[in-house]
């Protein structure tokens, strides 16, 4: 059940893909105080920002959408729909649907190389961008230990706590496995975004979303383009846009020096999230909400 209902929800075609969004606040007020919340990965879609909109739709224009793959868009099968570049025009095409000129872009894991791609290219519709334990490749990531051989031979944990998921279980991450154990590798992967304690509810809620898509989608994602490290820099230091990016300092999908990074590139300020793994939004919804919230505020001043 949801605590909000949208007072737009609509679904418009974008490069031949139908993108379903949603929009807190009246038609045609507000617009120049719009948060745009982008999608992520497609193993999950836009009610991944339940704990955000209630508290921010109280303050701002609030505009969500569900990327290709999940929710209530289309589930294509060519991986070039889900291209980076692709990514980023379905974003203007939601801004343009939703009649929004400029928002407050705030992005989450991989969903942050869309945002500082749509901010170097768009400046004129980004007002500030906000990345969450951003999954951009400016540092390695995570050292893991892999088990050698045939990653479908793993057996199924069924288990969703990260204590007892070794992390020779990334193997689990192969396109054959999730073909055959999609819901134990969405078990293990949520597992992993979610370390702290008593995170049983959020774990339960994005195995759910995950099993509203398929295996054959997550297998066409994995094969889209994807930038460089060398184009991503670029982009970081374009930016003209503030930025802020907050990362948990428990994060066991990206390392907190990927958000370092991205602070020291763009001159922006990072925000070390102490006790939080990947998801802070859904696990210290209270504190991310107050900085998104307060960032966006300075950024709508610094524009009169």
């Amino acid at each position: 059940m949801r605590t909000l209902a949208p007072d737009v929800s609509a679904r418009n075609e974008s490069d031949g893909v139908r993108i379903h969004h949603e929009v807190w606040g009246e038609v045609g007020s507000g617009r120049d105080r719009t948060v745009l919340l982008l999608p992520t990965w497609t193993i999950v879609h836009k009610r991944l920002w339940k704990a955000q909109v209630p508290y921010l739709s109280r303050h701002l224009r609030v505009l969500t959408y569900d990327g290709p793959g999940n929710g209530g868009s289309d589930r294509p099968l060519d991986p070039a729909a889900y291209d980076h570049d692709q990514q980023v025009r379905h974003a203007v095409r939601v801004l343009d649907a939703s009649g929004t000129d400029r928002a407050v872009v705030v992005a989450f894991s991989q969903g942050c190389t869309w945002a500082l791609e749509l901010a170097a290219f768009h400046p004129e519709r980004v007002r500030g961008v906000v990345l969450i334990g951003a999954a951009v490749p400016l540092t390695d990531g995570h050292a893991v230990r892999v088990a050698e051989g045939d990653p479908s031979g793993l057996p199924p944990s069924r288990v969703p706590l990260v204590e007892q998921d070794p992390d020779e279980h990334w193997a689990k991450y192969d396109p054959g496995y999730w073909r055959e154990h999609h819901e134990d590798f969405c078990w293990f992967f949520f597992g992993r975004c979610f370390p702290e304690p008593h995170s049983t509810k959020q774990v339960e809620d994005c195995v759910g979303w995950a099993l509203e898509t398929t295996p054959e989608v997550l297998a066409a994602e994995a094969l889209a383009r994807r930038p460089s490290r060398e184009l991503v820099e670029g982009w970081c230091r374009s930016l003209t846009a503030p930025v802020l990016a907050l990362h948990g300092d428990e994060d066991l999908i990206s390392p907190p020096s990927r958000g370092r990074r991205i602070a020291e590139l763009t001159g922006g300020e990072y925000v070390e999230l102490v006790g939080s793994g990947h998801v802070p939004q859904a696990r210290d919804p209270v504190r991310v909400n107050l900085l998104v919230a307060e960032f966006a505020a300075r950024c709508f001043a610094a524009d009169g």
